[in-house]
């Protein structure tokens, strides 16, 4: 782990675990952009790699265990302790252990977040771990089987398979059992973790909070871990900061839609995003309009041909919070 100077002083400081994602390793600089937060931080590589290298080509490790991602699908037949989410998993509990040791840092005030396939991880480790506060899977959510780029795959190995490996590994199995405040963070267009399992993965658990930008990239550095919603919703709930704008009594129907919210910090401005398009959700084109604010309640007209819609607010830290997206089209004519 790496600690900022804050780690020196008597006062104990906050922690959080890092899980990379696809292609990714133990990244240095994600682990000092949260020491410049003033947290300890702690990332390790889930694939049994070290830091060494390339951007996935990263060097192995001798005895470093199953490879991950997309090789884990046909790992299922294994005994389980040989498949990669048994090594992952087990490789950020103990990363939390020790960083939970250190004498610096509370450990009662430690949280999770990861990219992709780390955004998975963390929906796994969410349900098992009950030591962690809180939780921000970015891009990553369950639902595999239902809708995710990850469908060839599964047809490919053959339906029991595929079956067994959701049953065992897809988060949906994991998010039930999670207790604590979870943040999901994610884009329209997302290629690998499209809205409708997004949706479905957030609402297995409470209390969720959404952060769905329009188009937001999927990747490493800036795209996903950068946004400012991570770092404040963990400082929420880690060190005090004031939490994010709340929807309540959410009205979306086919004309109209409005939703009353409640804030402690200043709300800059409301849209509604909608999408007048069909089919795969990664290919549909987004919009977006102003939303009127007045009264702690944000309003407006849905376009008469969209066809999925939902609000984005903004405050004035720029952190977006979005409600669930409803959609016009009923299930069995998409």
């Amino acid at each position: 782990p790496s600690r900022d100077s804050q780690a020196q002083r008597a006062e104990k400081v906050p922690g959080v675990v890092l899980i990379h994602g696809g292609g990714g390793t133990a990244f240095a600089n994600w682990v000092k952009l949260w020491n410049d937060r003033g947290y300890a931080a702690i990332a390790m590589d889930v694939c049994g790699c070290v830091p060494v290298g390339t951007y996935g080509n990263w060097q192995r490790h001798p005895e470093g265990g199953p490879p991950g991602w997309d090789a884990s699908f046909a790992q299922i037949d294994e005994p389980v302790e040989d498949q990669w989410q048994t090594h992952a998993v087990s490789a950020v509990l103990l990363a939390h252990s020790l960083l939970r040791s250190l004498p610096e840092v509370d450990a009662d005030r430690i949280g999770v977040t990861g990219i992709s396939w780390g955004g998975y991880l963390t929906c796994l480790v969410a349900g098992v771990d009950d030591r962690f506060r809180c939780a921000v899977p970015v891009y990553g959510c369950g639902f595999l089987g239902n809708n995710s780029v990850w469908l060839p795959i599964l047809e490919s190995i053959g339906k029991p398979r595929a079956e067994k490996w959701l049953n065992r590994w897809d988060p949906s199995v994991y998010l039930p059992k999670t207790k604590i405040p979870m943040l999901w963070v994610n884009g329209t267009n997302d290629f690998a973790y499209p809205m409708d399992s997004w949706q479905r993965s957030a609402r297995l658990h409470n209390p969720s909070t959404l952060s769905l930008r329009i188009r937001m990239p999927h990747g490493h550095g800036v795209a996903g871990e950068n946004p400012e919603e991570i770092h404040v919703f963990m400082n929420s709930i880690l060190t005090g900061g004031a939490p994010f704008p709340a929807f309540e009594d959410i009205q979306l129907d086919e004309r109209n839609a409005s939703a009353r919210y409640r804030s402690e910090v200043k709300i800059a401005k409301a849209e509604l995003c909608f999408t007048k398009d069909l089919g795969k959700w990664q290919d549909r084109n987004w919009e977006s309009l102003p939303a009127k604010i007045q009264d702690d309640k944000v309003s407006a007209e849905i376009p008469a041909d969209a066809t999925v819609w939902y609000f984005n607010l903004f405050d004035d830290r720029d952190c977006v919070v979005s409600t669930e997206h409803m959609e016009r089209v009923p299930a069995a004519d998409r």
